[in-house]
């Protein structure tokens, strides 16, 4: 039986959960809408448990349901020791596009759609940049002159990099967190499957020229720019290992 929150000494109390509703679910949204309205950075602990009952005032068993949903969904993790319990971590993009690949799983989405959708949102997402005018992303490119391409390593990350900086200076947070996301799923089911050393300095004087578009203010450009940049990549995996195209993707 649920009763009344219990108001707290640092504010307003929980808000009460409401009626009907399944009592896990609708106590691990309240404590989501706790952190972020009360700001918990990540490494905050949580209260413990009896004070966490009494503020609910929900059973144990609901309690710790609520909390194992926080953690699946990587929201907080669990602090072994005398001193533990729940605490807030930090969420990034690996999250939500690992919780995505689930849906992307049981829908039986495969990694051709998911090259189709960031051959639409890419290029979207460097004409928004250059509509802001993103000046820092040119110092920020990896020089094709200079860069070690026969790195793996070195390469990987100047790849990453220069993507996540396009979306970055979007101006749409939303926008950002779905083409990074994404972006971290495609590299994830592409593990080990870079672009041969032959072609990599001209990936990265395409970067170049994309950065300078976008810090030009040349939205067309950006775009266009893009789009063929994607496009380029795409072709390869269907060239080279077509066998990739059909596959469902995994459940990260």
């Amino acid at each position: 039986m649920l009763t009344a929150p219990r108001p707290r000494a640092d504010g307003p109390g929980p808000r009460p959960i409401k009626r009907g509703a399944k009592v896990a679910e609708a106590l691990a949204q309240e404590i989501v809408h706790e952190i972020v309205s009360r700001k918990l950075p990540p490494g905050t602990l949580l209260s413990s448990e009896a004070q966490m009952l009494e503020d609910y005032g929900v059973g144990r068993g609901s309690l710790r349901e609520a909390l194992r949903i926080l953690e699946v969904h990587g929201l907080i993790t669990m602090k072994p020791g005398r001193n533990g319990g729940p605490m807030v971590i930090e969420v990034g993009t690996r999250d939500y596009g690992r919780m995505s690949t689930l849906f992307f799983h049981l829908g039986g989405m495969t990694f051709g759609q998911l090259v189709d959708a960031r051959l639409v949102l890419e290029p979207m997402m460097a004409r928004l940049a250059a509509e802001r005018r993103g000046q820092e992303l040119v110092g920020q490119v990896a020089d094709p002159e200079t860069t070690a391409v026969e790195d793996d390593i070195a390469y990987y990350d100047a790849t990453t990099d220069f993507h996540r900086g396009v979306a970055s200076m979007s101006g749409n947070p939303v926008l950002n967190l779905v083409s990074v996301s994404l972006e971290d799923v495609f590299r994830d089911q592409v593990t080990g499957l870079l672009s041969p050393n032959d072609e990599r300095r001209h990936v990265l004087e395409v970067h170049a020229a994309i950065a300078s578009a976008i810090a030009e203010g040349d939205a067309d450009a950006a775009e266009r720019l893009m789009r063929e940049h994607m496009q380029e990549y795409a072709d390869w995996v269907r060239q080279r290992h077509p066998q990739l195209m059909d596959q469902v993707i995994n459940w990260r």
